[in-house]
């Protein structure tokens, strides 16, 4: 797998040498590891290639991944990791519904000496040997900058910028919302608070129409993720407004497609699922080995605007950007 190889072949210097010797002790260690996944959802398409992710990154150890799709439901997650933890897998990785109901599964797999990972979703409290993620904040930050950089450069003041969000209460949504919010704090320009559309498009789209029928003098669209910042270009388009900007999170090529052609999407950050995916899977094949990982693992980002969007391959469904992050 491409994103395997571009893992090992990024340990480079004595630092990196000494990470490589010891990855390869895991895996000759604990070769045929069982490793259970319990996902939030695979209703977006950034879940989808995160699965896709760890699937081929598990088989390429010579891995077992039991992969178990909680459909946004917090019962049915803890149900699923007390399976995982019956099955007697060697590490779990959690994407959780909700950062605060996993906390009993949490407890089991602690009681059970199972090692827990959680990936893109961090939980609240609970025993967890890493957390494999993106600074959401900054993604969201790096965004902001650049809506307020075209705005200034277009020399408009005072914007009307409506924000449409994930899911209510997630923690992903509030460091995307945080972050935004803090690059326009002191510009001048007024964020609008939208619904929350759980991250899809279609949501965005109904949102967008009761939106742009309210706001009528929006200069500019901040979504969550590019999933529904794409719904709500398609209203403004259906409603021939093309003076309004679009800015999204997470680097989905279709965006970055839309801002090659021209037009008004101006930013996204790129956010790489299945590298995310890849990367979560190192880490718990060093958790199950009894090796000490780092508390959060970040699988970095960078902003992407018209200026620089043909520096990021983006043929996949995601763009791809695979920063070296273990064993630096």
């Amino acid at each position: 797998m491409n994103t395997r190889r571009t893992f090992l072949a990024s340990l480079t210097g004595a630092a990196s040498a000494i990470a490589l010797l010891a990855i390869s002790g895991v895996s000759a260690h604990a070769e045929g590891l069982k490793i259970g996944f319990s996902q939030v959802t695979l209703q977006s398409p950034f879940y989808v290639q995160l699965k896709n992710g760890a699937e081929a990154a598990a088989k390429a150890s010579g891995d077992t991944l039991v992969f178990l799709d909680a459909n946004g439901d917090v019962s049915k997650q803890n149900n699923d990791i007390q399976d995982l933890i019956t099955q007697g897998v060697d590490a779990i990785i959690i994407n959780p519904v909700n950062p605060d109901a996993v906390a009993p599964s949490l407890e089991a797999a602690e009681a059970a000496g199972i090692p827990v990972i959680t990936v893109d979703r961090p939980t609240n409290g609970g025993k967890v040997a890493a957390h494999v993620g993106r600074d959401n904040k900054q993604m969201g930050k790096l965004v902001g900058e650049a809506v307020v950089a075209k705005l200034k450069a277009d020399g408009v003041s005072g914007a009307k910028i409506i924000e449409i969000q994930g899911d209510a209460g997630g923690a992903v949504m509030m460091d995307r919302r945080d972050g935004f919010h803090a690059a326009i704090e002191g510009s001048g320009h007024t964020i609008i608070e939208g619904p929350y559309a759980e991250y899809i498009r279609a949501n965005a789209v109904t949102a967008m129409q009761d939106l742009l029928q309210a706001n009528a003098d929006v200069k500019v669209v901040y979504a969550h993720n590019d999933d529904m910042a794409l719904g709500a270009l398609q209203v403004l388009k259906e409603s021939g407004r093309n003076d309004v900007l679009i800015a999204g999170v997470d680097g989905l090529s279709e965006a970055l497609e839309t801002m090659s052609s021209g037009g008004e999407y101006v930013a996204t950050a790129l956010n790489d699922p299945q590298y995310l995916g890849d990367v979560t899977i190192q880490v718990a094949r060093e958790a199950a080995a009894g090796k000490d990982v780092p508390s959060f693992v970040d699988a970095g980002t960078a902003l992407v605007t018209p200026e620089n969007v043909g520096e990021f391959p983006h043929s996949a469904l995601f763009a791809e950007y695979r920063p070296q992050v273990l064993g630096k």
